[in-house]
């Protein structure tokens, strides 16, 4: 099949995505040439694509996949040919059907994680591991509200809570996605409106709120959020599914009950090589060894990029998504 790519050369809807054929070359120094079997899906890249987040046009999407190594430039010596590696940090450029990267950005893959869960889990499975060990630093017997918890992140977060013995209050959009989350760990699964959770996460907590706030909905769920802190807890907003958090007053913090809100990012978690590779061996290890299950609840052909952008958006996706290469496509 011929290799190709979809980018984009202007900022818009999933209609902007096109397909561009592409021929890799060898890879320069320090840099490999990857193979893809499998590219995650992110909410980022709708952000890139839209606009939101601006980017150098015209550009690729996506920064994450999974693949063998084909090629390795010069200076090279962590990599070699048929290696099996993964990457969620980077320039975009993912969804392609093969890529140059340095190799500063890639990830050996243990023979126990596939390609398929390497894609899906990655990026949203380190962003998981930061935001609960590295950011919230949660523990035993404390109690944490998860938004979109039958997503991608959420799903993983639900699990993880979990296991460490936090008491899980997991928001969806449906009943359908409540149980979803139900069955990953939650202690409380809840699909109400957002103008009612915060009454409800009080009902749950005795009145006390939770000790951490998971938001990656983003403006839609910013004053549930805040009415659902406990004194002294932690907001932490990663994501802006719904659109960014609006402005606020700092007043407002204190109002809530002297809470801390953070807006963390995976690249100041994982700013280093080392950095990364540690974040992504503490998540592999959990799959390996602490039986986490990453749902994969849709498979796009790359080719079908667009499509697989509306139905992110529109939230007509559960758990992760991930566009598959195949020689159809």
């Amino acid at each position: 099949m011929a290799d190709f790519r979809m980018m984009m050369r202007a900022p818009g809807g999933p209609e902007v995505i096109e397909r561009e054929d592409i021929s890799p070359s060898a890879p320069g120094a320090g840099r490999v040439l990857v193979r893809h079997r499998a590219i995650g899906l992110n909410f980022i890249d709708t952000y890139r694509r839209s606009g939101l987040y601006p980017v150098d046009l015209p550009a690729g999407l996506g920064t994450e996949a999974a693949g063998i190594v084909e090629a390795v430039g010069a200076d090279v010596h962590d990599f070699a040919p048929g290696d099996r590696v993964a990457y969620a940090t980077g320039p975009v450029g993912a969804y392609a059907t093969a890529r140059d990267i340095a190799a500063e950005h890639l990830l050996r893959l243990p023979d126990a994680v596939d390609d398929e869960t390497a894609a899906a889990a990655t990026l949203k499975g380190m962003t998981a591991c930061f935001l609960i060990e590295d950011c919230a630093k949660i523990r035993a017997g404390q109690a944490a509200l998860v938004f979109a918890a039958a997503g991608g992140v959420g799903s993983i977060i639900v699990q993880w809570l979990a296991r460490i013995g936090v008491t899980t209050i997991a928001h969806t959009g449906s009943p359908e996605k409540a149980d979803l989350a139900g069955a990953l760990g939650a202690t409380h699964a809840l699909s109400c409106p957002m103008d009612g959770l915060a009454a409800a996460v009080r009902d749950l907590t005795a009145g006390r709120g939770v000790d951490c706030v998971f938001d990656g909905v983003g403006a839609d769920s910013w004053q549930a959020s805040l009415a659902s802190v406990a004194r002294r807890g932690l907001l932490i907003t990663y994501g802006n599914a719904s659109g960014p958090v609006p402005a606020f007053d700092a007043l407002a913090l204190m109002r809530a009950g002297s809470i801390f809100v953070t807006r963390p990012t995976l690249g100041d978690y994982a700013a280093t090589a080392d950095d990364l590779r540690r974040l992504a061996a503490r998540l592999y290890g959990h799959i390996e060894k602490q039986g986490l299950v990453v749902p994969i609840g849709q498979r796009f052909a790359l080719g079908d990029a667009a499509e697989a952008h509306r139905r992110l958006e529109a939230r007509a996706t559960h758990g992760s998504s991930i566009l598959t290469v195949a020689s159809g496509d």
